[in-house]
Order: structure tokens, then sequence, then C-alpha cells
């Protein structure tokens, strides 16, 4: 099945298996990280644009799959603290999750490619489940509908809404680079001192 084939046949089917898709998307994008979620969403424009699809329809299964998703990271997370899989070097991370955990899932949907990883530290910091929904809702409730938006805007215009996604990914890439890098180096220096 081709492109063209798997867009048709998902069209097709908007009140089932398409919507339904859709939301497993999302879901799957949060247990494996490097899978396109946006660009699942940004197809979800096109088709409430193009097909006549309910907006309201494609924005709630992107969202369930989305709460869905981070729950299951979260309860990986959990139980990676219970059974007591805790090293040296991930005690400090866990202690400032612990302090600063919400404002870390709010802004987690911004963040390409790591986002699973704030919901396993939630978990593994013993964040209540309801303040990791709701942050985590709070993240991909904003950020879904910035793609929502942006792709009504442009008139899902496919080629456009990707190149904007790549240049925000390539920016958002790029500042997380350079945070790294400053970490390290803070690091550095305190050990050679």
């Amino acid at each position: 099945m081709n492109l063209t084939q798997l867009t048709d046949w998902v069209a097709s089917h908007p009140n089932g298996w398409g919507l339904a898709l859709l939301g497993a998307a999302a879901l799957i994008e949060y247990v494996f990280p490097p899978f396109p979620g946006d660009a699942i969403v940004v197809f979800g424009t096109f088709l409430v644009v193009r097909r006549g699809w309910s907006p309201a329809g494609v924005y709630g299964a992107v969202m369930l799959g989305s709460a869905i998703g981070s729950m299951a990271v979260y309860a990986v997370g959990r139980a990676l603290a219970e059974r007591g899989h805790r090293r040296p070097a991930l005690d400090a991370v866990i202690a400032r999750f612990s302090r600063h955990g919400a404002l870390y899932l709010v802004i987690n949907r911004f963040l390409p490619s790591v986002r699973a990883l704030f919901f396993v530290a939630a978990g593994m910091a013993r964040l209540p489940w309801w303040q990791v929904l709701a942050c985590g809702l709070a993240s991909a409730a904003a950020w879904n509908a910035l793609l929502l938006a942006l792709g009504l805007w442009l008139g899902a215009s496919w080629e456009k809404l990707q190149a904007i996604l790549l240049a925000y990914s390539e920016v958002a890439w790029s500042l997380l680079g350079i945070l790294v890098a400053v970490a390290l180096f803070r690091w550095w220096r305190k050990r050679t001192r």
C-alpha cells in the first residue's frame, strides 16, 4: 500500500478506523519517540480541510492518544521506581523532577523526541498520576491546537506545514544542544576545580 492509497483509506473512514489511527499514532509517539506523531496531527488537519473531517473529532482523537501514551510511559517510570531501579546519576534528575516536574511536563510537547523521558522521570519521581495527566494534557492541548490552527491557516498545504515543522524541529534541537553543552561545560568546570 503506497502513501496515496493509505491517505485515501484513512480519509474514507472519518468516523471509525481513521480517527482510531490518528489516536493510535499520537499514542505511539510517546512510547516510541522517533515516530513522527506531529506529522500525523498535520495529516489530521489536511483531512479536516480537504476531506471535511470534524476538527473536534481529529483533536479529540489525538488528545486521547496523547493521554494514553503519556500515562503508559509514566507507568513504566513508576514501575522502575517501585523496583528500585535507581542509579546515582539519576538521583539528581529525579530530585529536580520532584521539585519542578509540573513545569517540565507542561513544556514537554514543545521539545522534540524527548517528551517520553519526561513522563518516565515523573513516574520515577512518584509525582501524582492526576498531576502528570493534567500537565501532560495541558501541554498536548496547546501543541495540538497550535498545529491544527496552523494547518487551517495555511489551508492544509502539506508541504508548507512540513517545512514549518522541520524548521521548528531544527531550532528546538539546536537550543537543546546548546543547553546540553552549557550543562556539560558547567559539570566539567566543577570537576576540574
